[in-house]
Protein backbone atom coordinates (compact mmCIF):
# COMPACT_ATOMS: atom_id res chain seq x y z
CA UNK A 1 0.00 0.00 0.00
CA UNK A 2 1.19 3.23 -0.96
CA UNK A 3 1.55 5.38 1.90
CA UNK A 4 3.38 8.45 0.90
CA UNK A 5 4.06 10.32 -2.67
CA UNK A 6 6.42 12.19 -3.65
CA UNK A 7 5.78 14.33 -7.12
CA UNK A 8 8.26 15.86 -9.39
CA UNK A 9 8.24 19.31 -8.30
CA UNK A 10 9.43 20.87 -12.01
CA UNK A 11 6.83 19.26 -13.58
CA UNK A 12 4.32 19.95 -10.86
CA UNK A 13 4.93 23.15 -10.73
CA UNK A 14 4.49 23.87 -14.72
CA UNK A 15 1.07 22.19 -14.27
CA UNK A 16 0.18 24.32 -11.55
CA UNK A 17 1.44 27.37 -13.70
CA UNK A 18 -0.68 25.88 -17.04
CA UNK A 19 -3.96 26.03 -14.27
CA UNK A 20 -3.51 29.20 -12.80
CA UNK A 21 -3.20 30.47 -17.22
CA UNK A 22 -6.79 29.04 -17.34
CA UNK A 23 -8.27 30.08 -14.51
CA UNK A 24 -11.63 31.16 -15.94
CA UNK A 25 -12.02 27.45 -16.39
CA UNK A 26 -13.65 25.71 -13.47
CA UNK A 27 -12.57 22.46 -13.54
CA UNK A 28 -10.24 20.40 -15.12
CA UNK A 29 -9.18 16.35 -14.96
CA UNK A 30 -6.16 14.83 -16.69
CA UNK A 31 -4.14 12.10 -16.05
CA UNK A 32 -1.01 11.00 -13.32
CA UNK A 33 2.06 9.51 -14.74
CA UNK A 34 4.05 8.07 -12.21
CA UNK A 35 5.32 4.73 -10.24
CA UNK A 36 3.98 2.89 -7.79
CA UNK A 37 6.53 0.88 -5.63
CA UNK A 38 5.76 -2.24 -4.19
CA UNK A 39 9.49 -2.23 -2.24
CA UNK A 40 9.24 0.95 -1.00
CA UNK A 41 5.61 2.03 -0.08
CA UNK A 42 5.65 4.79 -2.03
CA UNK A 43 4.35 6.91 -5.29
CA UNK A 44 5.97 8.81 -7.76
CA UNK A 45 4.39 11.56 -9.51
CA UNK A 46 6.63 12.25 -12.95
CA UNK A 47 3.80 14.49 -13.97
CA UNK A 48 0.20 15.57 -15.26
CA UNK A 49 -1.30 15.26 -18.71
CA UNK A 50 -5.46 17.15 -19.30
CA UNK A 51 -7.48 14.88 -21.00
CA UNK A 52 -8.20 16.56 -24.48
CA UNK A 53 -11.84 17.44 -25.47
CA UNK A 54 -13.42 14.63 -27.26
CA UNK A 55 -14.55 14.14 -30.49
CA UNK A 56 -17.38 16.38 -29.78
CA UNK A 57 -15.07 19.49 -29.06
CA UNK A 58 -17.18 19.15 -25.20
CA UNK A 59 -14.84 19.32 -22.19
CA UNK A 60 -14.06 16.18 -20.47
CA UNK A 61 -15.85 17.75 -17.01
CA UNK A 62 -17.49 20.57 -15.78
CA UNK A 63 -19.64 21.77 -13.01
CA UNK A 64 -23.34 20.72 -12.65
CA UNK A 65 -25.92 22.82 -10.26
CA UNK A 66 -27.87 20.78 -7.84
CA UNK A 67 -31.38 20.04 -9.16
CA UNK A 68 -33.97 22.82 -8.46
CA UNK A 69 -36.69 20.88 -8.59
CA UNK A 70 -35.52 19.37 -4.96
CA UNK A 71 -35.89 22.86 -3.58
CA UNK A 72 -34.39 26.44 -3.51
CA UNK A 73 -30.74 26.19 -1.33
CA UNK A 74 -29.97 28.86 1.09
CA UNK A 75 -28.22 31.98 -0.29
CA UNK A 76 -25.11 30.83 2.09
CA UNK A 77 -24.53 27.24 0.22
CA UNK A 78 -25.53 28.35 -3.52
CA UNK A 79 -21.67 28.47 -3.87
CA UNK A 80 -21.21 25.22 -2.46
CA UNK A 81 -23.63 22.62 -3.81
CA UNK A 82 -22.23 21.99 -7.60
CA UNK A 83 -21.01 18.69 -8.14
CA UNK A 84 -18.83 17.33 -10.51
CA UNK A 85 -19.80 15.99 -14.14
CA UNK A 86 -16.80 13.91 -16.25
CA UNK A 87 -17.11 11.71 -19.27
CA UNK A 88 -15.95 8.53 -17.34
CA UNK A 89 -15.46 6.54 -21.03
CA UNK A 90 -14.03 9.11 -22.46
CA UNK A 91 -11.24 9.78 -20.03
CA UNK A 92 -10.73 5.78 -19.76
CA UNK A 93 -9.92 6.14 -23.85
CA UNK A 94 -7.38 9.01 -22.74
CA UNK A 95 -5.64 6.85 -20.25
CA UNK A 96 -5.43 3.63 -22.67
CA UNK A 97 -4.25 5.62 -25.54
CA UNK A 98 -1.28 7.61 -23.41
CA UNK A 99 -0.50 3.98 -21.64
CA UNK A 100 0.50 2.88 -24.84
CA UNK A 101 3.27 5.22 -25.22
CA UNK A 102 5.08 5.36 -21.99
CA UNK A 103 8.40 3.52 -21.05
CA UNK A 104 9.39 0.99 -18.77
CA UNK A 105 8.11 1.82 -14.95
CA UNK A 106 6.16 4.59 -16.09
CA UNK A 107 1.88 4.09 -15.84
CA UNK A 108 -0.94 5.79 -15.45
CA UNK A 109 -1.36 6.19 -11.68
CA UNK A 110 -4.20 7.83 -11.37
CA UNK A 111 -6.14 10.90 -12.59
CA UNK A 112 -5.86 14.51 -10.69
CA UNK A 113 -8.79 16.75 -10.96
CA UNK A 114 -8.68 20.87 -10.44
CA UNK A 115 -11.60 22.54 -8.76
CA UNK A 116 -12.30 23.84 -5.51
CA UNK A 117 -12.91 22.30 -2.40
CA UNK A 118 -16.77 21.93 -1.77
CA UNK A 119 -17.24 20.92 -5.51
CA UNK A 120 -14.23 17.92 -4.97
CA UNK A 121 -16.57 16.86 -1.44
CA UNK A 122 -20.17 16.70 -3.74
CA UNK A 123 -18.38 14.88 -5.99
CA UNK A 124 -16.37 11.88 -4.52
CA UNK A 125 -18.50 9.07 -6.15
CA UNK A 126 -17.76 10.49 -9.63
CA UNK A 127 -14.49 11.06 -8.98
CA UNK A 128 -13.87 7.01 -7.65
CA UNK A 129 -15.80 6.02 -10.73
CA UNK A 130 -13.74 7.50 -13.34
CA UNK A 131 -10.56 6.47 -11.56
CA UNK A 132 -11.76 2.65 -11.57
CA UNK A 133 -12.32 3.22 -15.13
CA UNK A 134 -9.05 4.62 -15.68
CA UNK A 135 -7.34 1.18 -13.77
CA UNK A 136 -9.24 -0.54 -16.47
CA UNK A 137 -8.27 0.56 -18.90
CA UNK A 138 -4.66 1.06 -18.17
CA UNK A 139 -3.52 -1.64 -15.86
CA UNK A 140 -0.57 -1.94 -14.71
CA UNK A 141 0.69 -5.45 -14.36
CA UNK A 142 -0.45 -8.45 -14.65
CA UNK A 143 -0.47 -8.92 -10.57
CA UNK A 144 -2.51 -5.40 -10.62
CA UNK A 145 -2.36 -3.02 -7.76
CA UNK A 146 -5.35 -2.41 -5.61
CA UNK A 147 -5.22 0.98 -5.37
CA UNK A 148 -4.78 4.37 -7.54
CA UNK A 149 -3.68 7.87 -7.01
CA UNK A 150 -6.60 11.00 -6.57
CA UNK A 151 -4.36 14.29 -6.91
CA UNK A 152 -6.98 17.36 -5.75
CA UNK A 153 -5.86 20.49 -6.74
CA UNK A 154 -7.72 23.59 -4.89
CA UNK A 155 -7.42 26.67 -6.42
CA UNK A 156 -8.98 28.71 -3.36
CA UNK A 157 -7.15 28.16 -1.20
CA UNK A 158 -4.38 26.80 -3.49
CA UNK A 159 -3.63 23.43 -2.02
CA UNK A 160 -2.39 20.02 -3.06
CA UNK A 161 -3.75 16.81 -1.59
CA UNK A 162 -3.32 13.36 -2.39
CA UNK A 163 -5.64 10.15 -1.94
CA UNK A 164 -5.67 6.51 -2.04
CA UNK A 165 -8.67 5.36 -4.79
CA UNK A 166 -9.25 1.23 -3.79
CA UNK A 167 -10.20 -0.25 -6.85
CA UNK A 168 -11.36 -3.72 -6.59
CA UNK A 169 -13.98 -3.05 -3.97
CA UNK A 170 -17.81 -1.36 -4.47
CA UNK A 171 -17.36 2.47 -3.88
CA UNK A 172 -18.00 3.29 -0.15
CA UNK A 173 -16.41 6.17 1.99
CA UNK A 174 -13.87 4.14 2.94
CA UNK A 175 -12.62 3.85 -0.71
CA UNK A 176 -10.37 7.07 -0.27
CA UNK A 177 -7.70 7.77 1.85
CA UNK A 178 -5.67 10.32 2.47
CA UNK A 179 -1.93 9.90 1.70
CA UNK A 180 1.14 12.08 2.35
CA UNK A 181 1.91 14.15 -0.16
CA UNK A 182 5.04 16.41 -0.89
CA UNK A 183 7.59 18.04 -3.81
CA UNK A 184 11.33 16.91 -4.67
CA UNK A 185 13.73 15.74 -6.84
CA UNK A 186 12.44 12.53 -8.75
CA UNK A 187 13.18 12.10 -12.02
CA UNK A 188 16.72 13.67 -11.65
CA UNK A 189 17.46 10.43 -9.36
CA UNK A 190 16.18 7.71 -11.23
CA UNK A 191 18.47 5.51 -13.01
CA UNK A 192 18.04 4.24 -16.95
CA UNK A 193 18.12 1.21 -18.50
CA UNK A 194 18.08 0.06 -22.14
CA UNK A 195 17.26 -3.17 -23.90
CA UNK A 196 17.08 -3.62 -27.52
CA UNK A 197 14.74 -6.86 -27.71
CA UNK A 198 14.76 -8.99 -30.83
CA UNK A 199 11.29 -11.14 -32.04
CA UNK A 200 10.44 -13.36 -35.01
CA UNK A 201 7.10 -15.25 -33.69
CA UNK A 202 5.46 -17.52 -36.81
CA UNK A 203 2.81 -19.09 -37.47
CA UNK A 204 1.09 -21.63 -39.83
CA UNK A 205 -1.24 -20.42 -41.96
CA UNK A 206 -4.66 -22.65 -42.41
CA UNK A 207 -6.59 -23.44 -45.01
CA UNK A 208 -10.25 -22.17 -44.87
CA UNK A 209 -11.47 -25.66 -44.19
CA UNK A 210 -9.62 -25.89 -41.12
CA UNK A 211 -10.82 -26.36 -37.96
CA UNK A 212 -8.62 -23.71 -36.28
CA UNK A 213 -9.79 -20.56 -38.54
CA UNK A 214 -8.33 -17.17 -36.83
CA UNK A 215 -8.31 -13.87 -37.15
CA UNK A 216 -4.96 -11.82 -37.69
CA UNK A 217 -5.44 -10.36 -34.58
CA UNK A 218 -6.77 -13.42 -32.59
CA UNK A 219 -3.67 -15.56 -33.56
CA UNK A 220 -1.29 -13.03 -33.09
CA UNK A 221 -2.26 -11.61 -29.97
CA UNK A 222 -2.68 -15.41 -28.32
CA UNK A 223 1.19 -16.08 -29.36
CA UNK A 224 2.37 -12.82 -28.23
CA UNK A 225 0.59 -14.34 -24.90
CA UNK A 226 2.36 -16.95 -25.18
CA UNK A 227 5.25 -15.34 -25.83
CA UNK A 228 5.32 -12.98 -22.87
CA UNK A 229 4.96 -16.31 -20.68
CA UNK A 230 8.91 -17.02 -21.80
CA UNK A 231 10.33 -14.14 -21.67
CA UNK A 232 8.80 -13.61 -17.90
CA UNK A 233 11.07 -16.77 -17.28
CA UNK A 234 14.35 -15.20 -19.04
CA UNK A 235 17.36 -14.44 -17.22
CA UNK A 236 19.00 -10.53 -17.25
CA UNK A 237 22.38 -9.89 -17.63
CA UNK A 238 23.64 -6.07 -16.64
CA UNK A 239 26.29 -4.68 -18.15
CA UNK A 240 27.27 -7.93 -18.92
CA UNK A 241 26.56 -9.15 -15.53
CA UNK A 242 24.28 -12.06 -14.55
CA UNK A 243 21.51 -10.50 -12.25
CA UNK A 244 20.67 -11.08 -8.71
CA UNK A 245 16.93 -10.45 -7.36
CA UNK A 246 18.27 -7.99 -4.63
CA UNK A 247 20.92 -6.53 -6.35
CA UNK A 248 21.37 -2.29 -6.43
CA UNK A 249 22.74 -0.96 -9.03
CA UNK A 250 24.60 2.40 -7.56
CA UNK A 251 26.72 3.85 -10.84
CA UNK A 252 25.26 6.58 -12.80
CA UNK A 253 24.85 6.16 -16.44
CA UNK A 254 22.93 4.62 -18.82
CA UNK A 255 22.64 0.55 -18.07
CA UNK A 256 22.36 -2.11 -20.66
CA UNK A 257 20.21 -5.02 -20.25
CA UNK A 258 20.57 -8.38 -22.38
CA UNK A 259 17.90 -10.94 -22.13
CA UNK A 260 18.31 -14.65 -21.81
CA UNK A 261 15.47 -16.49 -23.34
CA UNK A 262 15.24 -20.37 -22.14
CA UNK A 263 15.09 -22.74 -24.99
CA UNK A 264 11.41 -23.77 -26.23
CA UNK A 265 10.28 -25.96 -28.35
CA UNK A 266 7.83 -24.77 -31.28
CA UNK A 267 3.77 -25.69 -29.82
CA UNK A 268 2.35 -25.18 -32.89
CA UNK A 269 1.78 -28.43 -34.51
CA UNK A 270 0.22 -28.13 -38.37
CA UNK A 271 0.86 -30.31 -41.01
CA UNK A 272 2.25 -29.34 -44.63
CA UNK A 273 -1.07 -30.42 -46.37
CA UNK A 274 -2.45 -28.36 -44.03
CA UNK A 275 -0.63 -25.02 -44.37
CA UNK A 276 -0.94 -22.69 -46.51
CA UNK A 277 1.49 -20.35 -45.93
CA UNK A 278 3.10 -19.06 -42.49
CA UNK A 279 2.78 -15.46 -40.95
CA UNK A 280 5.80 -13.66 -40.11
CA UNK A 281 5.68 -11.28 -36.66
CA UNK A 282 9.00 -9.89 -36.21
CA UNK A 283 11.08 -6.98 -35.65
CA UNK A 284 13.04 -5.12 -32.62
CA UNK A 285 12.07 -3.31 -29.56
CA UNK A 286 13.87 -0.81 -28.01
CA UNK A 287 12.77 -0.89 -23.92
CA UNK A 288 13.58 1.44 -21.40
CA UNK A 289 13.33 1.50 -18.06
CA UNK A 290 13.37 4.31 -15.41
CA UNK A 291 14.18 2.94 -11.41
CA UNK A 292 14.53 5.01 -8.40
CA UNK A 293 18.05 4.35 -6.49
CA UNK A 294 16.65 2.64 -3.68
CA UNK A 295 14.54 -0.47 -5.53
CA UNK A 296 16.61 -3.58 -6.93
CA UNK A 297 17.58 -4.16 -10.82
CA UNK A 298 15.09 -7.10 -10.59
CA UNK A 299 12.49 -4.58 -10.59
CA UNK A 300 13.96 -2.80 -13.65
CA UNK A 301 14.20 -5.62 -15.13
CA UNK A 302 10.53 -6.71 -14.60
CA UNK A 303 9.33 -3.36 -15.92
CA UNK A 304 10.91 -4.18 -19.27
CA UNK A 305 9.84 -7.49 -19.72
CA UNK A 306 6.61 -5.17 -19.06
CA UNK A 307 7.48 -3.13 -21.42
CA UNK A 308 8.40 -5.42 -24.63
CA UNK A 309 5.05 -7.23 -23.91
CA UNK A 310 2.86 -3.98 -24.27
CA UNK A 311 4.88 -3.12 -26.91
CA UNK A 312 3.77 -6.16 -28.93
CA UNK A 313 -0.13 -5.96 -28.08
CA UNK A 314 0.01 -1.84 -28.80
CA UNK A 315 2.07 -2.12 -32.18
CA UNK A 316 -0.59 -4.95 -32.77
CA UNK A 317 -3.57 -3.31 -31.78
CA UNK A 318 -2.03 -0.09 -33.89
CA UNK A 319 -2.06 -2.26 -36.70
CA UNK A 320 -5.72 -3.65 -36.38
CA UNK A 321 -7.04 0.08 -35.56
CA UNK A 322 -5.47 0.92 -39.15
CA UNK A 323 -7.06 -1.28 -41.19
CA UNK A 324 -9.95 -0.93 -39.22
CA UNK A 325 -10.14 2.63 -40.66
CA UNK A 326 -9.15 2.17 -43.94
CA UNK A 327 -12.16 0.22 -44.61
CA UNK A 328 -15.57 1.95 -44.94
CA UNK A 329 -19.14 1.27 -45.93
CA UNK A 330 -19.18 -1.22 -49.14
CA UNK A 331 -21.14 -0.35 -52.11
CA UNK A 332 -23.11 -2.74 -54.28
CA UNK A 333 -20.18 -2.51 -57.27
CA UNK A 334 -17.38 -2.91 -54.38
CA UNK A 335 -19.41 -5.85 -53.16
CA UNK A 336 -19.44 -7.44 -56.31
CA UNK A 337 -16.41 -7.08 -57.24
CA UNK A 338 -14.84 -8.64 -54.05
CA UNK A 339 -17.38 -11.78 -54.82
CA UNK A 340 -15.92 -12.05 -58.07
CA UNK A 341 -12.56 -11.87 -56.28
CA UNK A 342 -13.35 -14.43 -53.75
CA UNK A 343 -14.66 -16.80 -56.62
CA UNK A 344 -11.30 -16.24 -58.50
CA UNK A 345 -9.36 -17.38 -55.08
CA UNK A 346 -11.28 -20.17 -55.13
CA UNK A 347 -10.56 -21.48 -58.26
CA UNK A 348 -6.96 -20.57 -58.32
CA UNK A 349 -6.14 -20.23 -55.34
CA UNK A 350 -4.64 -16.53 -55.31
CA UNK A 351 -5.41 -13.91 -52.79
CA UNK A 352 -7.38 -10.81 -54.32
CA UNK A 353 -5.61 -8.83 -52.30
CA UNK A 354 -8.93 -6.52 -51.21
CA UNK A 355 -8.26 -5.09 -47.53
CA UNK A 356 -10.64 -6.74 -45.31
CA UNK A 357 -11.42 -5.04 -41.28
CA UNK A 358 -11.55 -8.59 -40.21
CA UNK A 359 -8.08 -9.68 -41.50
CA UNK A 360 -8.81 -13.48 -41.79
CA UNK A 361 -5.00 -15.59 -41.97
CA UNK A 362 -6.33 -18.28 -44.39
CA UNK A 363 -7.42 -15.97 -47.05
CA UNK A 364 -4.35 -13.76 -47.22
CA UNK A 365 -0.09 -14.42 -47.61
CA UNK A 366 1.92 -11.53 -46.02
CA UNK A 367 4.84 -11.03 -43.85
CA UNK A 368 4.64 -8.36 -41.25
CA UNK A 369 6.83 -6.06 -39.95
CA UNK A 370 7.19 -3.52 -37.33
Amino acid sequence: MVKAVIGEETQLKLAEARLEQSSSTPAQVGLVIGKLSSTLDRGFVFDLVPTPPNDAGAPPCSLVEPDKRKGPKPKSQSSDSHSLSIDKDWVAEHARQVSRMLVGGMKVVGIYIWISDNAFKNSNIVLCQTVMGVAKAAPLSESDWDERLLIHICYSPRRWTCRNCMVTSNITSSSLRPCDFKMGRVLTSLQRFRCMYNFDIRLPISHKNSSNVQTMNEALRHEISIHAKYLKSAKAMLDGNLVVHNDLCTSDGLHEVELLLPFVEDTEVCSQKDALGVLAFSGSVCSFAYLNIREPVSQAVADIKDDIITSLQSRLDIICDEADGETGPIDTGIQKARDDADSQEVGDGISSGIPVSQIVLQSLRFVMLI
